[in-house]
């Protein structure tokens, strides 16, 4: 009984710290996080669908997260019967940070067709063809720093695959963070803030490699802000807080969002277990540790319902530890990553560290995507539109354009919702 009473005591201190600093509006004057809520559409609404993607610069972050998409696209296509069902398709807002960024990138800008440039599919096969050919035909500890080996500006493979494409050519609202030394405080790159004003408008490949990049400097569309970005994996580690946040905030896309019971969050994390030493190891523990933060503070916002509206994926290291995949194969290197994925999840506990779940992560993967395809079949139930994303005036023709590396496979007709 002494145990679950600290339980309960830790959870209302918890609650008072979220309410006042983490989410002002995931409470109320008539229910807090921990009080149980009506089913999520009871008043006719549906629950705002938000991707999170932890930021990393080794190989494995990228490959664990795309890896984990195509699994989720897969379980998508197969219970809609739609062979070009994509991700996007079935989230109002993605979020992404370093390694993250550039996935939510690939997978949210438009391109000619109207249609996402890269399906989860595509995006994956892309990062091992480019990984496997910069380092050399190996996926060894030397490629710690693949995203940045890979979309630095300098390397063109940015312009390859995002032309002159803008935060405002996503075809669902997008934030990617970055760390901007001018002010000395995160900077997030918003799809939101790109429609507003031009000023805020940056190119798709200049977003990738601030988030990605150790420094860059980066200038909006109309040269009117200037951004010195160092790599959001590093200033915002965990972006599921902000992604929160932001709906909850934003009243005009997310008009019915006013606490958590709103929302369902699947948010993927970096690999970790990385085999670092001196400096490196203490960036790497502050990283993780951070993330690890944000995880636990939005698990226990969720209270009562975060087993059924927030999913986190997260592996503790490749295979034995290594910092990145072992194996020089591609063939290979997917082994290893669905072994991963086979294993049982691991969900945080407030102040208790953390449990094995019950449930494998590709498990909890296609859980999820049966949750969102149960959301998808609601709305279109309902008159009540759950998301109005702000539109251009003039909409912009991207130029956005797909590397060679991978024929796209996404449908040429946009999906109706």
């Amino acid at each position: 009984m002494a145990f679950i009473a600290d339980d309960k005591l830790s959870c209302e201190i918890f609650s008072i710290l979220e309410s006042k600093f983490l989410f002002p509006l995931c409470s109320s004057a008539t229910a807090s996080p921990w009080t149980p809520v009506a089913p999520p559409g009871s008043a006719g609404v549906g629950r705002v669908r938000i991707l999170s993607i932890d930021g990393g610069g080794k190989a494995s972050d990228g490959l664990l997260a795309a890896a984990a998409l195509t699994r989720m696209e897969s379980t998508l296509r197969l219970l809609t019967g739609d062979a070009s069902a994509s991700v996007v398709d079935f989230f109002d807002l993605a979020a992404g940070s370093g390694a993250g960024g550039v996935l939510v990138a690939m997978l949210f800008t438009r391109g000619h067709d109207g249609r996402p440039l890269f399906s989860a599919a595509d995006a994956l096969q892309l990062l091992l063809a480019e990984s496997r050919r910069r380092s050399g035909g190996g996926f060894g500890s030397k490629r710690r720093s693949i995203f940045r080996g890979l979309f630095g500006r300098s390397g063109g493979l940015l312009r390859k695959i995002f032309g002159d494409a803008s935060l405002r050519d996503t075809l669902k609202p997008v934030l990617i963070p970055c760390h901007d030394l001018a002010t000395g405080s995160p900077f997030v790159f918003s799809r939101a803030d790109a429609v507003e004003a031009d000023a805020y408008d940056f190119l798709i490949r200049d977003v990738c490699a601030a988030t990605c990049e150790d420094a860059v400097e980066l200038r909006s569309v109309d040269g009117r802000t200037r951004v010195s970005a160092v790599g959001g994996g590093v200033a915002v580690a965990n972006p599921a807080a902000a992604a929160i946040t932001h709906v909850l905030h934003n009243k005009q896309e997310f008009p019915f969002a006013v606490g958590v019971e709103d929302l369902m969050v699947m948010s993927i994390g970096a690999s970790g277990g990385a085999s670092a030493t001196g400096k490196a190891q203490i960036v790497r523990v502050a990283v993780e540790g951070a993330a690890d933060m944000v995880d636990q503070a939005v698990s226990m916002a969720f209270g009562e319902i975060r087993t059924s509206n927030y999913v986190r994926i997260q592996s503790n290291g490749f295979m034995s530890g290594n910092s990145t995949p072992r194996a020089a194969d591609s063939s290979k290197l997917m082994e290893e990553i669905d072994e991963i994925l086979s294993q049982r999840n691991v969900d945080s506990l407030l102040f208790r560290g953390k449990k094995i779940s019950e449930q494998t992560k590709a498990e909890k993967l296609e859980w999820f995507a049966g949750e969102l395809v149960k959301e998808e079949n609601w709305r279109r139930k309902t008159s009540i539109p759950t998301v109005l994303v702000k539109q251009m005036m003039t909409p912009r023709t991207s130029s956005a354009t797909t590397t060679t590396t991978v024929t796209t496979t996404s449908s040429t007709t946009p999906r109706s919702h």
